[in-house]
């Protein structure tokens, strides 16, 4: 079934930025940038289009698997805590959590015993604090391994005592939990907001990701239209995941890559998978 209607196609044509996620939609499932996807940035470049990639990741992990010289724009990473101009390699946006908030977030989940880890302000978010729960995970340990060389063991005794850009908490997937822990921890601040997440190393677990309530991969697409004066009427976007509902909701034209979680499937229009150069067919109508 083709992704668009022609009338669709005709409104696509006036789009003036294009936000896509990284893992799981614009990259391959090795984290390669496939040849029709690299291709599709350039060619939007040469329309001046304004190309965002909008992700989990912090900025440091942002740079492990995009070069600089592929053709971004602007980088939208933490899910919004932070945008970067990837051209002019400038830092230009920021929201963490505020210090009083972070400290009770911090006591509760050191009193719910919850593996967890806690991060520095954008823009050293990279580097976190890690604390080991009553219930030994797998996952917990995984993440570890893969960022033990940023992470310092949270000292109970001597907690951060300042503004700290997000919480990762790490559980086996169970919606009744997730939806009791989701409900508790937002009551405990109001500035804060609670984002789910598919873990992107192994099935069967969920990441819970706490930020301040102004943060979403959204607001962070946001930014950037209202830097360049472009409605999001003139704005296209395509995710794969939960925590990409939030950029989906705001850009006019939205696009779930088939690879999805299959409770999502439906929501937005489908496009082909990450593997099937999904990033390069939904833009095909701004590129012919």
């Amino acid at each position: 079934m083709p992704i668009f209607t022609e009338r669709m196609e005709k409104l696509i044509r006036d789009i003036k930025l294009v936000a896509t996620d990284l893992d799981g939609t614009f990259l391959r499932n090795d984290r390669s940038i496939s040849p029709a996807n690299q291709k599709a940035l350039e060619k939007l470049g040469e329309r001046q289009v304004i190309r965002v990639a909008a992700t989990g990741r912090n900025l440091k992990k942002v740079m492990d698997v995009i070069h600089p010289d592929v053709p971004f724009d602007y980088i939208v990473f933490s899910s919004g805590a932070g945008v970067y101009n990837w051209k002019e390699k400038e830092h230009i946006y920021s929201q963490n959590i505020q210090a009083n908030s972070a400290a009770k977030l911090l006591s509760y989940f050191i009193e719910q015993q919850l593996n967890f880890h806690a991060f520095y302000p954008v823009p050293d978010n990279h580097l976190h604090f890690y604390f080991r729960g009553a219930q030994p995970c797998e996952e917990f340990e995984r993440y570890f391994e893969f960022n033990k060389a940023h992470a310092t063991e949270l000292e109970v005794h001597t907690l951060p005592n300042g503004e700290l850009c997000q919480f990762l908490v790490i559980m086996k997937e169970d919606e009744v939990k997730f939806d009791k822990l989701k409900s508790n921890i937002e009551s405990l601040c109001p500035e804060i907001r609670v984002i789910r997440a598919s873990s992107p190393l192994t099935q069967g677990y969920i990441w819970l990701e706490v930020f301040h309530r102004k943060v979403s991969k959204g607001n962070g697409v946001f930014e950037v239209c209202r830097r360049h004066g472009i409605d999001t009427k003139q704005t296209l976007g395509v995710g794969n995941d939960y925590n990409d509902f939030d950029m989906l909701e705001m850009t006019q034209h939205s696009f779930l890559t088939k690879n999805a979680p299959q409770e999502i499937i439906g929501k937005y229009p489908l496009a082909p998978s990450n593997e099937e150069d999904a990033f390069a067919a939904v833009v095909q109508p701004l590129i012919r």
